[in-house]
């Protein structure tokens, strides 16, 4: 059992669970503003410097689970695609092409902002959306796109998923109550405005 499922960490796909999903032949495609459209390998990824953050994924739905997260900067991706200075916004795709959300340039370029494949030195499953899933730890989980198959450099915003069925498109954390995943689920209040800590 991976120590998300060990903390009861809640399991949602809103566009239904995808099953087992091959990490070894995963790819992520990235095209749209760039110099160096590309396909990204597994062993891709992995060839790529690896970057660890400690850092808080939180649902609008008012849980919020901390770990140490690993994967590779996204910065790092655009810098290999050769991101155009036309770029505003990143678009990420999941798995089957169903769910999608947009972040802006500055968040995507922001430290803790990674595509991460670990979560406290173990490979995300598909439950929490692996292989490789968007970790954007400054806005509301529905940011933080599972499974990613494709990632879009655009130079306007799109709404996304969530973002049509009402969600906010800025993605904003909102202050108020919230479960501590760590703690057991303890409800703990939060500030809202960026980053979860407790």
């Amino acid at each position: 059992m991976s120590k998300l499922a060990a903390m009861k960490t809640p399991v949602f796909w809103a566009e239904g669970h995808p099953g087992r999903l091959d990490r070894e032949n995963w790819t992520i495609e990235v095209t749209g503003a760039c110099t160096k459209p590309r396909s990204f390998t597994w062993e891709d990824l992995n060839a790529l410097p690896q970057k660890e953050v400690q850092g808080r994924l939180t649902s609008v739905t008012r849980w919020s689970v901390g770990g140490l997260w690993k994967g590779v900067a996204l910065s790092t991706i655009l810098d290999e695609v050769g991101m155009k200075p036309s770029c505003k916004y990143i678009r990420f795709w999941s798995v089957g092409m169903i769910y999608d959300t947009s972040i802006p340039l500055e968040t995507a370029l922001r430290e803790k902002s990674l595509l991460a494949h670990s979560f406290d030195g173990e490979y995300l499953t598909e439950d929490y959306g692996g292989p490789v899933r968007a970790f954007i730890p400054y806005l509301w989980g529905y940011k933080s796109a599972k499974s990613v198959v494709k990632i879009e450099l655009n130079e306007k915003y799109v709404s996304g998923y969530w973002e049509k069925r009402g969600y906010t498109d800025s993605g904003e954390i909102e202050p108020g109550r919230c479960r501590d995943i760590n703690a057991g689920g303890e409800v703990k209040l939060i500030p809202g405005g960026d980053e979860v800590q407790f």
